[in-house]
């Protein structure tokens, strides 16, 4: 179910018509309630996967459990809660990948066999979201583990918790302590609480079906057909292009689901702040997917020994963290090379000590986040291309310094292009902090939020892009 189609406004407006009913009732009742209506949501795509998001709950309420009751055989339990989510991932998200791989690897020694017949078809869907609830759920397990949560005895809350429907798909990722003790409270939304949700739920349709929607056309047909152009402004062009697509996109998504969180009485934190005014890359990291980021910061760079261990080390632990992350992204070689690419900028910026050096001038910020886009632009290719060849030649031509124009003859490159410059200009925004140069009264700036919820309102009616599912739905 989408949150830019009409299936899910008619789901909202019963679910939101009914909860303060619910609400009234006890939490069980509550929590019932919001994991079947959960179910309904994801099940809409397609009921039979909801026995993986079950089957992987049910793993760890279990086992969370048991380590708390069993203490002796802790470690056991949460190896079998690992195992678990991490088998399901391997098998509906990777098989593919590993036995076309290790296919290839065979027929270096003669040896003819395709292991991907052998993969039962109903294990070549990628069911929707399973990255993000399988971290999810794990995350619960780890934390009890490491005793910083205890368990919750109830299966139903422990189901709201996993099953819940605004970002079950793609996020933001939310970890069981910060969302089971808002739970267990019956709380009253506020209408400033209403007020904010709307804001969020209206900015993150504009940047999905008119930002995103507006753009994905330009960037879908560069990359569909390479041979388009060798113009390196073009391709220049398209890859900032799907830099602002998948911001726009994601961080939309992340939006409405706070919005609706809001209007459930939750609060769910920042996924995204405008991480292309980053003037360093580890300021990137903290600014795109902050749940995914700060995930894997906690649950692998960390456990790995982060820098505690020397300066070695610490890249080497940088190194894996960041794989593995690409890794997550995708099972292909261009998402591996995509979280290296971004591994070996991180470790750059650590040795030469790039962001001293920018600040070290006048200008230097300005600069500095120039270099960073660059460097994420071109690892933005490695992770749109559909393969390595299809990188290479694209980085060449951008490389290239041709200056052919052609490109800009055709009507809906320009029609993405007036996106992107509105992009560009609503990040420039944001980097030289103009929102705190505009003193006006509480009156003044009331009403301009009004005309700003109306310009919204009227580009989501009629300026919206060809419809189409969230990017990070293939995730």
């Amino acid at each position: 179910m989408l949150f830019n189609s009409i299936v899910f406004i008619v789901f909202a407006f019963l679910f939101f018509a009914i909860l303060p009913l619910v609400k009234r009732a006890n939490n069980n009742i509550r929590w019932l309630f919001i994991v079947i209506a959960s179910f309904v949501f994801y099940g809409w795509w397609d009921w039979r996967f909801l026995f993986l998001i079950v089957g992987s709950g049910l793993i760890d309420f279990i086992s969370g459990r048991l380590i708390l009751k069993r203490p002796k055989y802790r470690r056991i339990f949460l190896i079998f809660s690992l195992l678990g989510n991490l088998g399901s991932l391997a098998a509906f998200k990777y098989s593919s990948f590993f036995a076309e791989n290790i296919s290839a690897f065979l027929t270096y020694f003669g040896i003819q066999i395709n292991l991907t017949e052998s993969i039962p078809e109903f294990m070549l869907i990628l069911p929707i979201g399973i990255s993000f609830y399988t971290f999810q759920s794990m995350s619960y397990t780890i934390d009890i583990y490491r005793g910083r949560l205890k368990p919750t005895n109830n299966i139903l809350h422990f189901f709201a918790y996993l099953s819940m429907f605004p970002q079950l798909v793609a996020g933001p990722i939310i970890r069981a302590r910060d969302l089971l003790p808002q739970l267990r409270k019956q709380k009253k939304v506020t209408p400033l609480e209403n007020w904010n949700g709307f804001n969020l739920i209206l900015t993150g349709l504009f940047k999905k079906v008119v930002m995103a929607d507006n753009i994905a056309p330009l960037v879908n047909y560069a990359f569909s057909d390479i041979n388009t152009s060798t113009s390196s402004l073009y391709w220049w062009i398209s890859a900032f292009g799907f830099a602002l697509q998948i911001y726009f996109d994601f961080s939309g998504y992340s939006d409405i689901a706070r919005g609706l969180a809001k209007w459930m009485g939750l609060h769910f934190r920042t996924n995204f702040n405008h991480p292309y005014i980053s003037s360093s890359l580890k300021e990137f990291w903290t600014r795109w997917h902050i749940s995914l980021s700060s995930w894997f910061k906690d649950y692998v760079y960390i456990p790995l020994g982060g820098s505690k261990k020397g300066k070695l080390k610490s890249h080497s632990n940088m190194w894996i963290t960041m794989v593995v992350s690409g890794f997550w992204h995708g099972a292909a070689w261009n998402f591996l090379i995509w979280g290296a690419l971004h591994a070996f900028y991180l470790s750059l910026e650590r040795v030469l000590k790039l962001p001293r050096f920018f600040k070290s001038f006048k200008g230097g910020r300005v600069l500095a986040t120039i270099f960073v886009l660059f460097q994420v632009l071109i690892a933005w290719v490695f992770f749109r291309a559909e393969t390595f060849e299809q990188a290479i030649w694209i980085i060449g031509n951008m490389l290239s310094f041709n200056s052919s124009t052609d490109f800009l003859l055709d009507d809906q490159f320009i029609n993405s292009l007036v996106f992107i410059i509105l992009g560009i200009i609503i990040e420039i925004y944001f980097f030289f902090n103009l929102k705190k140069t505009m003193f006006f009264s509480k009156k003044i700036r009331n009403i301009i939020q009004v005309i700003q919820f109306i310009v919204l309102i009227l580009a989501i009616l009629f300026l919206r892009g060809k419809g189409a599912e969230f990017i990070y739905f293939q995730f």
